[in-house]
């Protein structure tokens, strides 16, 4: 799992979608596949009793259990969600691409995302950091910043901060605002001054830097967590992997995976969508779907 990139990306997604998209949608999309799936994977503690999944990757990135969240064809249905409650295709644009940005994602630890999900529950993988919510919060910490997971996350930063244009007040105001009523809703109803609007809107760029180095710090000078610069990384955590897919059958998968998707959204689009997207505005958003 990504600890930082899935605040970060939301704001190169808006910047570089050349549609009209909502900003907020985008952040809530990417942080949805984990919302209520994160939690239980790393333990509910109440009082002395800890509640957590035997077998925390499975119930996080498997099937059955909370896997589907981290599929296409989740983010695809996230979007159909919001034409039809909120009306809002800036809103249905943005759930969708967050949640795929999320997913896609996620591909990179050793547990990898069931993409294709439900036509296949064929497990995507590059491997490149190991997957270590076994170990809980901290130990989970400890493992993804002392493997490449750190380099996957300052990555992220280095885009942000190379696309620093869309955190400038000008962006927020000309592209941001105008792209989703939920700004104004959110002055109107909570009185909030355009300088609070604008923190609101840098404060998960700030979280995301501010996690990164924390984090960090505290795995190499608290924790003494050794850092391990190989693929697939750290050696000294207990690794989660998947036993490997043969080519051929997971070629016959991903066609599957891939033909069953692109055949389910064009059904979906031909009996609800379209009459979802016509009669949806823009614009549009939560509040206004609140009232309608």
């Amino acid at each position: 799992m990504s600890w930082a990139a899935h605040e970060l990306e939301s704001y190169l997604l808006h910047k570089h979608l050349k549609v009209r998209v909502s900003y907020l949608a985008i952040l809530v999309g990417c942080l949805a596949p984990d919302m209520l799936t994160k939690l239980p994977v790393y333990g509910i503690r109440l009082g002395s009793l800890v509640l957590r999944p035997g077998r925390p990757w499975d119930y996080h990135r498997g099937w059955p259990g909370a896997g589907f969240t981290h599929s296409l064809m989740f983010a695809v249905v996230l979007g159909l969600l919001a034409l039809w409650v909120f009306r809002s295709r800036a809103w249905a644009v943005g759930l969708c691409a967050g949640t795929a940005a999320h997913v896609l994602t996620d591909v990179f630890d050793s547990v990898g995302t069931m993409v294709f999900f439900p036509f296949t529950t064929q497990h995507y993988s590059t491997g490149m950091w190991a997957y270590a919510a076994q170990a809980g919060r901290y130990g989970d910490a400890a493992a993804y910043y002392g493997s490449l997971g750190l380099v996957w996350d300052l990555l992220w930063l280095a885009l942000a901060l190379a696309g620093f244009r869309a955190l400038r007040a000008r962006y927020f105001f000309r592209e941001v605002v105008p792209s989703d009523p939920a700004w104004a809703w959110l002055r109107r109803r909570l009185r909030l001054s355009d300088r609070v609007l604008l923190a609101c809107y840098r404060a998960y760029f700030v979280y995301g830097a501010c996690r990164i180095v924390g984090w960090t710090l505290w795995a190499r000078l608290v924790e003494h967590a050794p850092m391990d610069w190989e693929w697939g990384g750290p050696s000294w955590v207990e690794k989660v992997t998947l036993e490997p897919t043969p080519l051929g059958e997971l070629a016959l998968r991903t066609a599957v995976g891939a033909g069953g998707l692109a055949l389910a959204v064009w059904l979906l689009w031909l009996l609800v969508g379209r009459r979802l997207w016509r009669a949806a505005e823009p614009g549009g958003g939560p509040e206004r779907g609140a009232v309608t």
